[in-house]
């Protein structure tokens, strides 16, 4: 069985957009007015994003969406484009369990996750 797509209720349509598409580089599929956005990661996951109704969206404490890249210095590199881009990180990236990881909060309260695992010498 394959992972079809993901479905992530947001706040903010555009800004949830604009968010994958600038800092994930996700490309925009096909949107339908304000309330959903369709978009790929070019690998073959589907993301759709919602907005439906005025509730607004919360997340357990824990809920997070994580990213893999392959090196280290990917991990870095990461770092540094949120921090262009002016997205706080708590702290930089860190070893743990195994890999590399940074994590952030970003579209009103979503934890994200990027790690590497250990591949290289450290």
């Amino acid at each position: 069985m394959k992972l079809n797509h993901l479905n992530l209720c947001v706040n903010d349509l555009s800004e949830a957009t604009d968010f994958f598409q600038s800092v994930f580089g996700f490309q925009l599929l096909g949107q339908k007015g304000d309330a959903l956005a369709v978009m790929s990661d070019g690998e073959g996951f589907t993301l759709v994003l919602s907005r439906f109704g005025e509730e607004t969206v919360t997340y357990p404490k824990d809920f997070h969406i994580g990213f893999y890249v392959e090196t280290m210095a990917e991990v870095d590199e990461f770092h540094a484009k949120l921090a262009a881009a002016n997205i706080p990180t708590e702290h930089g990236p860190r070893k743990m369990r195994g890999g590399y990881t940074l994590y952030f909060m970003a579209l009103g309260g979503v934890l994200f996750e990027v790690t590497s695992f250990f591949r290289e010498s450290a």
